[in-house]
């Protein structure tokens, strides 16, 4: 891994990332969580949870809408001064200028059923927001659960997408909902984006949150005997590469915090595996390589940070063999990462001895099978696949499932098909 002084120059250093996060760290979400607690506040805080409790109903609803906008509010402003630190860096760039613009367009036409999303994201009761599971101002992981609470049920722990730079917890919300009408548990895992991190940070995240979903998933309702784990453009890559390392340290017999072999499946949705096939199609989209470069911690770690290389090391013994059923899914029209880059990991990873299955849509660009498919309601292929795949061999659910009223429509078809027009992905 290289060090700060052999990254591209102009571009922040480990040590100015390390001063980002102690900036971010100094955020009002996270000091109010980090602060020590004496016990004459413990005792205060007893005496007014139970004052809560005594309070009418009315009241609580109350006090409950407060604290939902205070949330959104401060996450809001985390997420504000991040985007503001990060165009500080990028500079002004043509690339990067005209997707940001084709970006607010593409939001606009898909406004109505992010509204809808979001008003169920920050409203509804299955959704538990920002449970913490690590130190850092990052480490939160929202959980959407199924209204039917009766049994154990199967877990998704879900890694968003974003270029590594604008990646957050609640991009996976409408997957969450959907699959949580299904009776599957859904834990859309939030991580340091570059430049609050690098990608040893994200992967490192990532990791931790998955261990935390092994080791309290019970609680919410999980079965830890069913867990699958997936991601979407670069969270397929981030959680490939978390999973890979897990899998050399099992194999090894180092000490883990959670196990590959447990998985049920891994999913990887529109994933780039191979860092340095990607770096100048990147740069051509406006992910420059010298911020690329920077993100990956130097050119001579884009190898270790390649999943499909990794998986080539002869020296990694049995770790191939602990990898569970891998099935990359991938639109054959995508720009953003072109399709031969699971074409490519899934050969690999059968050639090396692992399960793997790829799975293409015809026509489909980037977001276009996680995004405006979903938005379309009614049958989804991709959905469908999901949910029949979590649960099969468990007929009671696949009765339930084919029973299910089709979903609804969330945006008019002009609008998504306008939406597609103007994509930057």
């Amino acid at each position: 891994m290289e060090t700060s002084s052999s990254l591209p120059a102009k571009l922040p250093s480990r040590d100015s990332i390390g001063e980002i996060m102690e900036d971010s760290e100094t955020d009002t979400l996270v000091r109010v969580l980090s602060l020590p607690i004496d016990s004459s506040k413990q005792q205060r805080r007893r005496r007014c949870a139970f004052k809560t409790a005594s309070l009418p109903p009315r009241l609580c609803r109350q006090q409950s809408f407060g604290r939902d906008i205070g949330h959104a509010a401060a996450e809001t402003y985390l997420l504000t001064r991040l985007s503001f630190r990060l165009l500080s860096y990028l500079g002004i760039g043509y690339r990067w200028i005209t997707r940001l613009l084709a970006l607010g367009l593409y939001a606009m036409f898909l406004m109505p059923g992010f509204l809808q999303v979001a008003y169920q994201y920050f409203f509804s009761r299955q959704v538990r927001r920002s449970i913490v599971y690590g130190d850092q101002p990052r480490n939160r992981l929202d959980l959407y659960l199924p209204t039917n609470s009766d049994g154990l049920k199967p877990v998704v722990a879900f890694v968003t997408g974003g270029a590594w730079i604008i990646g957050y917890k609640a991009w996976g919300a409408l997957l969450g909902l959907q699959l949580a009408e299904r009776d599957i548990i859904v834990a859309c895992l939030d991580y340091r984006n570059f430049p609050q991190g690098t990608i040893s940070d994200m992967v490192n995240d990532v990791s931790q949150g998955i261990a935390y979903i092994y080791n309290n998933i019970v609680e919410y309702g999980g079965d830890p005997n069913k867990i699958y784990l997936m991601g979407q453009s670069a969270g397929a890559h981030i959680s490939a590469c978390a999973l890979l390392q897990q899998a050399v340290k099992e194999s090894r017999g180092e000490s883990i915090s959670w196990s590959v072999s447990q998985l049920n499946a891994y999913f990887g949705l529109s994933g780039g595996y191979n860092l340095l096939k990607l770096v100048d199609h990147f740069h051509g989209r406006g992910l420059y390589r010298s911020i690329f470069l920077s993100i990956m911690e130097g050119e001579k770690s884009l190898e270790q940070f390649s999943p499909e290389i990794i998986v080539q090391n002869p020296g990694l013994g049995s770790a191939a063999s602990l990898l569970p059923h891998i099935i990359l899914f991938h639109g054959t029209s995508d720009y953003s990462i072109p399709v031969d880059a699971s074409k490519t990991f899934a050969d690999t990873l059968r050639r090396v001895g692992a399960r793997a299955d790829l799975i293409l849509y015809d026509g489909k660009a980037h977001t276009d099978v996680f995004l405006q498919d979903p938005m379309r309601g009614g049958k989804d292929e991709f959905f469908d696949y999901l949910v029949e795949f979590i649960h099969s061999g468990d007929k009671e659910a696949l009765a339930r499932d084919a029973m299910a009223p089709p979903r609804k429509r969330l945006v008019p078809e002009i609008l998504l098909i306008l939406a597609g027009l103007v994509s930057p992905f």
